[in-house]
């Protein structure tokens, strides 16, 4: 009887143990509508994943999503849950080749509320960030590690329980050993995504993301990098973005809406000029990118816009990767033709630099234009007060590990937005209220 009990239980060990085995990432929330979610999620080898869900106020209504198949070397999956009512809390659980697996805390996506024409806009909070370096001693360079406190920021981001984080840039750090390869690539993303600390944050906020040149290619690298098709595969690939660019323009560029924000998540390195570039036109963004953004800004009537893009755009200091030190002429082509369209709202939010700090920028007859910049997360950070941006925000320069919450609060017609920056051990560095009448014409 001991021996078959014990025949039983290896058994069931190895059962369980192999069940476990074939998740390897996620599930991770992606783009969710009124009506609509998608659920990203890894697994070790190919398999038949899919996701049975209902209504936490009626949780004998099952749905089940389709089957989803393997259809990339990288083993990820995007899943749609469909036919969902907007406002909603939905309980989920995930099949792996028709077995359940089991979590350590409940799975849930919060669609969209259907506020228009009916009540105010609802309250929500955006968690944003950029440069997350998680340490990989065996292609990390030799000496002191890069990355700091990665784990706790994440935790701290968890604790947060924001409604959408958007990551803006060097969300991962390609090594040397990873971007001439696609499966040097995939390693690396994998390597972030399966992190035990990262699972929960992953997967019970949206996600939605824009790249910089880590997550792109080589450090500084711009359009001319010839492993770029892979490199935005790859993003499509651990990314549940509501899309990436168009059929006849592809790149990492993308629109979201949430609540009553616009969104609008830029490429600044698909068709990216050289930085040194002597000659020619020089560009960031490209011809078609720069007008789609325009159009969609003109088109927008959110009382903020949020323009997503990895490198600074306001700082007029002419130094590294910033807009004005490489991009001059485009720079100032955004900023005139925003004021000549008489677009209002609009906040830049940019990374890259490895500290945070606010830009503003008053033209004549204009309201103030503010770039919010978010970095590190969790590599080196630098204090750049003494780099010379005279339109930094007096006390604004944070130069440690940190993030943002940016909460959106009031009524319809006197809507705000306010910027909480927090260091990696959730401390308050410091606070700003923005009033959307403030960026009116």
């Amino acid at each position: 009887m001991l021996k078959r009990l014990a025949i039983f239980l290896l058994a069931f060990t190895i059962l369980t143990a192999q069940k476990k085995d074939l998740l390897l990432a996620g599930p991770m929330i992606g783009n969710v509508q009124m009506r609509s979610a998608t659920v990203w999620l890894q697994t070790t080898k190919p398999a038949k994943v899919k996701i049975k869900y209902y209504n936490s106020n009626n949780p004998k209504n099952i749905h089940w999503t389709k089957e989803y198949s393997a259809t990339n070397p990288a083993n990820t999956y995007h899943i749609t849950l469909p036919y969902l009512e907007p406002g909603q809390t939905y309980e989920y659980e995930v099949f792996i080749n028709n077995k359940k697996q089991n979590f350590p805390y409940k799975l849930q996506v919060k669609t969209q509320p259907l506020w228009q024409w009916r009540t105010d806009p609802p309250n929500f909070t955006i968690a944003t960030g950029s440069c997350l370096y998680i340490n990989d001693s065996t292609y990390d360079r030799p000496g002191k590690p890069y990355g700091r406190h990665s784990e706790e920021i994440i935790k701290k981001l968890t604790e947060e329980n924001p409604d959408v984080m958007l990551w803006l840039g060097d969300n991962v750090y390609y090594r040397e050993a990873d971007w001439t390869s696609l499966s040097g690539m995939i390693y690396r993303y994998t390597y972030y995504r399966k992190q035990d600390y990262m699972q929960k944050f992953l997967a019970n906020t949206i996600h939605i993301a824009i790249w910089d040149d880590h997550d792109f290619g080589p450090n500084d690298s711009d359009g001319s990098f010839w492993n770029k098709e892979n490199s935005l595969k790859v993003f499509k690939w651990f990314w549940a973005n509501p899309s990436y660019g168009f059929s006849d323009n592809p790149g990492a560029y993308t629109f979201y809406q949430y609540g009553d924000v616009d969104i609008f998540l830029l490429d600044n390195r698909y068709y990216r000029t050289a930085n040194d570039r002597l000659t020619g036109e020089k560009t960031m963004l490209g011809e078609k990118q720069f007008e789609w953004l325009i159009n969609a800004l003109k088109s927008s009537r959110a009382p903020f816009k949020l323009v997503a893009i990895g490198s600074q755009v306001l700082n007029p200091v002419a130094k590294y990767e910033n807009y004005a030190a490489t991009y001059e002429n485009e720079r100032r082509k955004l900023i005139e033709t925003i004021i000549k369209e008489n677009i209002s709202g609009v906040i830049f939010l940019t990374g890259d630099r490895h500290h945070t700090e606010l830009t503003k920028l008053k033209k004549r007859g204009f309201y103030p234009l503010y770039d919010l910049t978010v970095s590190p997360l969790s590599s080196k950070a630098y204090d750049s007060t003494k780099e010379g941006n005279y339109l930094r925000v007096p006390n604004t320069m944070v130069a440690t590990q940190n993030y943002a919450l940016l909460q959106f609060y009031g009524k319809r017609k006197n809507r705000k937005m306010k910027i909480i920056i927090k260091d990696w051990q959730g401390q308050v560095k410091w606070t700003k209220e923005i009033s959307a009448k403030e960026l009116k014409p």
